[in-house]
């Protein structure tokens, strides 16, 4: 166990533990913080070449840890997390794969029932999730979730074939586009790319990343509306209204059929929201779980 610390510009240093927690036959790399007693938030982080919970919820995760008990994983096929030996075969297989990841951590972290927030990837988990295990969660915050994605924008189907050739002027590119406006981390992204680079290019995440997204397809992910339906959590839906690696129309799919759900929605942001507009992003999760949203 290590403890790290996660810089916040608007609250003091926060530690935040890092370990591995047995899920079934692998280990699970997580970041937990807050009182365990409290609350519980899992923070699940989308996709990308090097991506991990790290590099999503860093800046966040102090902001809810002093209320919240939050547990932010490196998902199954992804970042710090044990790498399968044998790789799911097809879509289908990783996100049932992963369902049992996130259960089998709650049961082991001794966490009955769950808020959830789930960023693109991490979203369509969530919602999976609901239909799942419905009544092992509460409330559930979805930031540019790509449930009701049905065709992949140009800039997706260049995220999916990245290991191809991951050439870092083309990954700097790449992350560049997840932002409305890139002058936003400029004098960061070199450093960004480094270290998602230097992750992305260890050679069971790489292949773990191509054996995810050459066998996977959208369709495998998108939530039936039926079952949509049948979702009665309490749900804020975040959206990018400039997010080109999941459009705004997949949570407008999504907000047509969940019965208890709203949408908020920013302009002059892309597919990074917990970025661009990230006090908004704070003020806004923090109401809801605190029932004042």
């Amino acid at each position: 166990m290590n403890k790290i610390i996660l810089q916040s510009e608007d609250t003091n240093m926060t530690a935040v533990e890092t370990k591995k927690v047995q899920t079934g036959n692998y280990q699970t790399f997580i970041h937990e913080g807050g009182d365990n007693s409290s609350e519980t938030i899992i923070f699940l982080h989308g996709s990308g070449p090097g991506v991990s919970a790290k590099s999503n919820w860093q800046h966040i995760l102090p902001h809810f840890n002093e209320k919240f008990h939050v547990v932010a994983l490196d998902i199954f096929g992804f970042g710090n997390t044990d790498h399968p030996e044998t790789y799911p075969k097809n879509g289908v297989e990783w996100m049932n794969e992963r369902i049992k990841q996130v259960l089998t951590l709650m049961d082991n972290l001794g966490v009955e029932k769950a808020h959830l927030v789930g960023n693109s990837l991490g979203g369509v988990i969530a919602l999976h999730l609901l239909m799942y295990a419905p009544d092992r969660f509460d409330k559930v915050v979805l930031m540019g979730a790509g449930g009701g994605l049905t065709e992949p924008t140009p800039e997706l189907a260049k995220l999916a074939n990245f290991h191809k050739d991951p050439d870092p002027v083309a990954f700097k590119n790449l992350l560049s586009w997840f932002l409305f406006d890139k002058s936003i981390l400029e004098d960061e992204l070199e450093n960004i790319v480094a270290e998602r680079l230097e992750l992305f290019l260890k050679p069971k995440v790489r292949r773990s990343y191509e054996e995810n997204f050459s066998k996977s397809h959208l369709s495998d992910m998108l939530i039936p509306p039926s079952a949509l339906k049948q979702m009665d959590h309490s749900v804020l839906l975040i959206h990018g209204h400039g997010d080109r690696f999941v459009p705004l129309q997949s949570s407008l799919y999504v907000m047509d059929y969940l019965p208890n759900a709203q949408l908020h929605v920013f302009k002059r942001c892309g597919h990074w929201a917990q970025v661009e507009q990230k006090e908004r992003f704070i003020k806004l999760t923090s109401d809801f779980f605190n029932g004042d949203l």
